[in-house]
């Protein structure tokens, strides 16, 4: 079987993109029919076997045990330090909230960050008293050096420095393990969104030091919505406490009374979840790397962002935010001039079945290239965005 039949066949697993030309999986990723199955015969197995049991409840422990360890393997760290969440928000929450913040401790963004996430600092500070400010990464997307730029930010007083792995508006990926030297050796730690890098880069989250890395299943992994994680290095374990607590997070005594917390990843966990989401991110995560490693992965994704890249320069009135081929699958794009809003080009193209968003600030079009992206589609987006200017 050459690479494009196998690509063929990998892509018949998934409906959706028997149905257009899908650009979005940065915002949520179509789910396989596999993952699809399992979610389906894990909720059929709790109604036919009664949804709160002993046999349930023991099948329960099996799958949470199995897609931690799946995700784990992904991120190279041990299972224990892995954190089952619904959504890279939760999981940012977790730390931001388990700091025991001072009056006067500062925060450090960058200003690429999430809205959910600026929102939580703000509340932080309203709160607790904390500072908070940005440092201007999004001016080095086409040259300077991020982490002199984070460097010369950092206050005495700061904590914590929270960033994206891959910046979600530009897809700028950041150099995080000289930023998190240069944190560290300032006594800040570090939290970091990995909304787009997870299903994206080769990760190995032990080398890289972060002390928080928040992600989810259901943007380039392929899961399903409602279930991500968040990694906790085993150096911080002790330097958050939880927020949220739960039955599920807790150790008990022989009357079933709450004595503490457990000492792993759990202690974050709280209480009922859709288990049935479990063996679709398993089953998600094994898809994937039954096509190619995660090397392979990523080297696909930056060959389809690259032609994508490239046939962009060949409309007039359209210009990449990056000078040159992204290190991502994210593509960013403004239309000059301006004559119709973004909004209107993206409704354009759904409209053709081609699916892309708008992004807020900056103002322009995001597209994003996965490794199951054909230079067919690449190919048909360049052309009607082309005909839809002209």
């Amino acid at each position: 079987m050459t690479a494009s039949t196998d690509l063929h066949h990998h892509r018949q697993q998934f409906p959706s993109l028997q149905q257009g030309h899908y650009f979005n999986f940065g915002g949520q990723g179509p789910m396989a029919e596999v993952a699809l199955n399992a979610i389906s015969t894990a909720h059929d197995k709790f109604q036919k076997l009664g949804p709160f049991s002993g046999r349930v409840n023991a099948w329960i422990g099996e799958q949470m045990a199995a897609v931690r360890g799946a995700i784990a393997a992904e991120l190279q760290v041990a299972p224990d330090t892995i954190t089952l969440t619904d959504s890279v928000t939760t999981g940012c929450n977790i730390p931001l909230w388990g700091i025991n913040w001072q009056a006067g401790d500062h925060i450090l963004l960058s200003d690429c960050e999430h809205p959910g996430i600026i929102a939580t600092v703000q509340e932080l500070q309203h709160r607790f008293g904390i500072t908070y400010s940005t440092c201007p990464l999004r001016e080095t997307l086409n040259g300077g050096d991020p982490v002199a730029v984070v460097k010369n930010a950092l206050q005495t007083e700061t904590r914590l420095l929270v960033v994206s792995h891959i910046l979600w508006n530009t897809g700028q990926v950041l150099p995080l393990r000289q930023m998190v030297e240069v944190c560290h050796s300032r006594s800040a730690q570090v939290l970091v969104d990995a909304a787009q890098s997870v299903g994206v880069l080769p990760l190995n989250l032990a080398e890289l030091g972060a002390d928080f890395y928040a992600f989810t299943g259901h943007k380039w992994l392929c899961g399903p919505a409602g279930l991500g994680g968040l990694y906790v290095h085993p150096a911080d374990a002790g330097s958050i406490r939880p927020t949220f607590i739960g039955w599920r997070g807790v150790t008990k005594d022989a009357a079933g009374n709450p004595t503490g917390y457990l000492s792993d990843g759990r202690r974050f966990e709280i209480a009922t979840s859709d288990y049935a989401l479990y063996p679709g991110l398993r089953e998600a995560i094994a898809l994937q790397n039954s096509w190619g490693s995660a090397d392979d992965r990523y080297r696909r994704i930056c060959e389809r962002s690259a032609y994508l890249w490239q046939g962009l320069q060949s409309i007039p009135r359209v210009r990449c935010l990056r000078g040159a081929p992204p290190e991502s699958g994210l593509v960013s794009f403004v239309i000059e001039p301006q004559e119709m809003p973004h909004n209107q080009v993206v409704a354009e193209l759904e409209q053709q079945h081609i699916m892309v968003r708008k992004i807020l600030d900056p103002d322009c079009i995001r597209a994003c290239t996965h490794y199951m992206t054909t230079k067919a589609e690449v190919d048909v987006l360049v052309t009607t965005l082309g005909q839809i200017l002209a």
